[in-house]
């Protein structure tokens, strides 16, 4: 893993979900951030986190 990816993860499992400020999972595998508490996974698009509740996807 390169420097620039440990730091890219570093800072994507840093950010918080929007609906509960509860920490968000990095999902390497869909390119998503995973909110348990909220039941949402906010996708990433061209590197970028898409905060919003209205793109989330609903967890199973």
């Amino acid at each position: 893993m390169s420097e620039t990816t440990k730091t890219d993860r570093r800072m994507l499992e840093a950010l918080v979900c929007p609906l509960t400020q509860d920490t968000l999972r990095f999902d390497a595998d869909t390119q998503e951030l995973i909110s348990k508490t909220a039941g949402l996974a906010y996708p990433i698009r061209n590197g970028i986190p898409i905060l919003l509740v209205d793109e989330a996807r609903q967890l199973d």
